[in-house]
């Protein structure tokens, strides 16, 4: 299950839909959070837009690679867009699979391309004024690992 949506998202219930196959012996997630801090600067909060179609084509490539690499069963990968507030959840990326190597390694290679290969612009809020945040040398550095 992909979506992109404006309202927030239950790690409960995203959990229980991701326990729902009986071979699955591994469930492993992430929850992204807005925080309130990035490069020394405080942070009040994000303002995120994305490409509609184009965004959701992405995230489901991005997913079938990490079918490819692993024996992963499901995905639950569900990110927010609009203005969210510090500490509000931004990104969900569950995945279950036969055992945990799978699981762990899958969600954070999804969570890797996620950060450099999906369509989301993110403009900061903070007491300086707005800003529009460029893609971080970490992010495309952690991608490369999986290369």
């Amino acid at each position: 299950m992909i979506k992109v949506q404006t309202k927030d998202f239950d790690v409960a219930e995203q959990y229980q839909l991701l326990k729902q196959r009986s071979s699955a012996g591994a469930i492993v997630f992430f929850v992204g959070l807005v925080r309130d801090m990035n490069l020394g600067s405080e942070v009040s909060g994000l303002h995120l837009e994305h490409y509609p179609g184009m965004t959701e084509s992405q995230l489901l490539k991005i997913v079938e690679q990490a079918k490819q690499r692993w024996p992963i069963q499901d995905v639950s990968l569900i990110h927010r867009v609009g203005d969210l507030e510090v500490n509000q959840q931004i990104v969900f990326v569950g995945v279950n699979s036969p055992h945990r190597e799978a699981s762990f390694a899958a969600c954070q290679f999804i969570m890797d391309y996620l950060k450099t290969e999906a369509t989301f612009w993110k403009k900061e809020r903070s007491a300086q004024g707005d800003s529009w945040l460029d893609a971080r040398q970490s992010d495309v550095k952690a991608k490369q690992k999986w290369s």
